[in-house]
C-alpha cells in the first residue's frame, strides 16, 4: 500500500477512530480525512482534515467521498455502546447497518481498494442483543458486497479496548474515574467474567498493519490483547494502583445478561483469525496512566473553580 494513498476514516473523532487517525499519521500517511458528525476533541495532526458527516445521510456520505477521493475506507462510525444499543434498537440499526450500506455503496462508486469495517467480539455471540445483531448483520453485508462487487474488505472484531482518554465507551477509564470520584466500584456481574484487555494504541497499530498486509484482506480478524483477567482482578489492580484501602467493591450479580462471561465465541457468524500486538502496551502501565489522567483533570477543575 503506497503511503500517499488517501484514507477516509468514518467515526474518526471517536475513541478508537481518532487513535487510528493519529497512528496512520505517525506511520507516514499524509492524506487522511475524518468523516464524523462531531469534530475531534483534540487538535488535528498535519495532513488530517475533518469533514462533518452523518453516515445515515446518503448525500453527505457521497459529498465526503467526492471531496476526499479515498483509496482506503475505515468505517468506525455508529453505536459503540451495548447498553445504549439496547435502549435505542431502531437508531442502532440505522447507524450500524443502513449507515454502513451508504458507505459501502459510495466505496463501490469511488473505486475504493479496501473497505475496513470495525466490528465487535459481540458479532460472534448471542449475548450482544441489538448491538451484536447490528454488527453481525453488517459483517454479512460487507462479505456480500465483496462477492457481488469485488470490494476488498477486512472485518476487525475489536475486544476490550482501553486508554487514558475520557470517552463514554472507554469502560476501563470510566471505571477508574468513578472509583476515584466515588470511592467505590459497583459491578452488575459477579466479577468472574473474563476479558482480554488491549490498549487502543495496540489495536490502532494492528488496524494499520491489516490494511498494509494483503494476506489479511477479505477475512475477519479478532483484535484483542494479551492481558486476560477476571473483572475482580481488574478491580483489585485498580485498588492497588490508586492506593485507596477504603475503595468499596460491590457485586450486584444482575444486569449482566447481555454481556458474555468467559468467551465471545458462540456457534454463529464467520470464524476469525486472532491477532495481537507484540510487543504490547502493559496493562498496569495503562491503568496507571488512566489514574494519572483522572487526577490531573480533577486538579485542573479545582484550580478553575
Amino acid at each position: 500500500m503506497r503511503k500517499e494513498n488517501t484514507i477516509l476514516v468514518f467515526g474518526g473523532s471517536g475513541f478508537i477512530g481518532f487513535s487510528l487517525v493519529k497512528m496512520l499519521h505517525e506511520q507516514g500517511y499524509s492524506s487522511i480525512y475524518i468523516g464524523d458528525i462531531m469534530p475531534p476533541k483534540a487538535p488535528l495532526p498535519s495532513g488530517v482534515s475533518y469533514l462533518k458527516c452523518d453516515i445515515t445521510d446518503e448525500n453527505m456520505v457521497a459529498s465526503l467521498f467526492k471531496e476526499s477521493s479515498p483509496k482506503v475506507v475505515y468505517n468506525l462510525a455508529g453505536f459503540a455502546n451495548l447498553d445504549s444499543a439496547i435502549r435505542f434498537p431502531r437508531t442502532t440499526m440505522e447507524l450500524n447497518v443502513l449507515g454502513n450500506i451508504n458507505v459501502l455503496d459510495e466505496s463501490i462508486k469511488s473505486g475504493v481498494e479496501l473497505f475496513v469495517y470495525a466490528s465487535s467480539a459481540y458479532a460472534m455471540n448471542d449475548k450482544g442483543s441489538f448491538y451484536g445483531i447490528s454488527k453481525l448483520t453488517s459483517e454479512k453485508i460487507v462479505e456480500e458486497y465483496y462477492r457481488q462487487h469485488n470490494l476488498n474488505y477486512s472485518i476487525l472484531r475489536y475486544g476490550s479496548i482501553y486508554a487514558a482518554v475520557d470517552f463514554d465507551n472507554n469502560y476501563l477509564f470510566q471505571l477508574v474515574k468513578s472509583a476515584i470520584e466515588t470511592g467505590s466500584i459497583i459491578h452488575k456481574g459477579d466479577g468472574e467474567e473474563l476479558r482480554e484487555y488491549v490498549h487502543v494504541k495496540d489495536v490502532s497499530e494492528l488496524s494499520v498493519k491489516v490494511m498494509e498486509n494483503k494476506n489479511l484482506w477479505n477475512s475477519s480478524l479478532m483484535l484483542t490483547g494479551n492481558e486476560r483477567m477476571k473483572r475482580k482482578e481488574l478491580f483489585q489492580m485498580i485498588q492497588e494502583i490508586i492506593g485507596n484501602r477504603k475503595l468499596e467493591i460491590q457485586y450486584l450479580d444482575n444486569g449482566y445478561s447481555h454481556h458474555y462471561k468467559f468467551t465471545p465465541y458462540s456457534f454463529q457468524g464467520t470464524s476469525a483469525k486472532k491477532i495481537t500486538a507484540n510487543p504490547h502496551y502493559d496493562m498496569g502501565q495503562g491503568i496507571l496512566e488512566c489514574v494519572q489522567k483522572v487526577m490531573e483533570t480533577r486538579e485542573l477543575d479545582s484550580i478553575d473553580e
